[in-house]
């Protein structure tokens, strides 16, 4: 009987083995790895909401006076200097105001030289009559009227000069409403924007108003990152410190800049959103030239950096700060022990050794402990 029921039990166990390897085990789970390398990695913080590329030398301009705009000299996009005119205004009263103050003025200068030829020729009158005074050939009365005559003659001579200076402070008045007919670059930069047009009529901001501006000037060399960054960082953010760059219009390049400016007090705009606003220069000045002030950015300040450490992609980390690990094509759960760490990669202190594999597709629900698993590739990025 017993050697019956064991020819039995053989046969089944081969269709139990059979069962099991054709229908009840699953297919390896196909997984993405790194090696565990030796590089740097940094302690960093970001910017809690989108930052925003800005010019701390930007200007909007307006005229002084109100006029039509007769010439536009610089459009939008074209580079600056300082003083030169942007937009010109009609200027024909002032400058015929002008020629009239010059005429005024040459009238003046007849006067005075008219005035003081009579002051001298008074002078020399009145020094001879002296000399005769001292001979009694002439009387003291007659002596007292000259000099009177020349004191007159004296004052005519100051006054005439004190209209001529008048006349020259008018052209001086003239001369500075007539500038205020054009529009000049208050420093070097571009034309960011331009809002009017040759035969459009343009007026100044009244009292306590705002008009549009009718130019918009940035100078490019003071662009700089404007990150509003979490409260909570703000006692880990000075001065000086180090910090890499993303901006929109830049996909995939990283550029270096540093800490510029932290503000001393916190933002409250939001009870819930509070945060404080850094503002990160670029260390390359010829490259924040080329960005335009109003693009989106994000900033990543480096806090601290431990050179040629193990690392692995942040991304291959469990919770419990455990990883999964590919050992003889089954995954293990291994226990590790980490040290710095930001978005991209963390240190590894203990629990692993340099070219060690860990998994780093992670968010699939089959990748677990003890299953079964096949390499899909192995990458040095998260």
């Amino acid at each position: 009987m017993r050697k019956w029921l064991f020819r039995l039990l053989i046969p089944i166990g081969i269709v139990a083995v059979v069962v099991w390897f054709t229908i009840l085990r699953s297919d390896p789970v196909s997984v993405r790895v790194a090696a565990v390398e030796r590089a740097d990695v940094e302690s960093t913080i970001t910017n809690s909401k989108a930052g925003t590329i800005k010019a701390r030398r930007r200007a909007r301009l307006s005229a002084e006076v109100g006029g039509r705009v007769v010439a536009i000299a610089k459009r939008t996009g074209d580079r600056v200097k300082r003083g030169d005119v942007i937009v010109s205004l009609n200027d024909a009263t002032p400058r015929a105001q002008l020629t009239l103050a010059r005429e005024s003025l040459r009238v003046a200068d007849a006067a005075r030289l008219q005035a003081c030829i009579a002051r001298d020729r008074a002078l020399r009158e009145l020094d001879r009559k002296r000399n005769l005074a001292k001979g009694r050939i002439i009387s003291e009365d007659l002596l007292d009227a000259l000099e009177s005559a020349h004191e007159a003659a004296e004052a005519s001579c100051v006054a005439a000069t004190a209209e001529r200076d008048k006349a020259e402070a008018a052209i001086r008045a003239v001369e500075a409403d007539l500038a205020k007919f054009v529009i000049r670059a208050p420093f070097d930069g571009i034309i960011a924007e331009m809002t009017a047009e040759v035969g459009e009529w343009i007026t100044p901001s009244p009292p306590l108003l705002t008009a549009p501006s009718v130019v918009d000037i940035i100078d490019p060399a003071s662009v700089y990152v404007s990150a509003p960054m979490d409260e909570v960082d703000s006692g880990s953010i000075e001065p000086g410190q180090r910090a890499k760059i993303t901006v929109d219009s830049h996909p995939g390049a990283v550029f270096a800049g540093h800490v510029h400016r932290v503000a001393p007090y916190v933002l409250a705009i939001e009870t819930q959103n509070r945060t404080v606003e850094v503002e990160v220069e670029f260390d390359d000045p010829e490259l924040a030239t080329s960005l335009l002030a109003g693009t989106s950015a994000d900033v990543e300040i480096i806090l601290e950096v431990h050179e040629n450490v193990l690392r692995i992609p942040t991304s291959a980390l469990r919770e419990g700060r455990t990883v999964l690990v590919p050992e003889a094509g089954v995954l293990v759960e291994r226990e590790i022990e980490i040290g710095l760490k930001n978005w991209d990669f963390a240190e590894v202190t203990s629990g692993l050794s340099e070219g060690d594999l860990v998994v780093v597709s992670l968010d699939r629900v089959e990748v677990q402990p003890g299953v079964d698993v096949e390499i899909e590739d192995s990458t040095d990025t998260p």
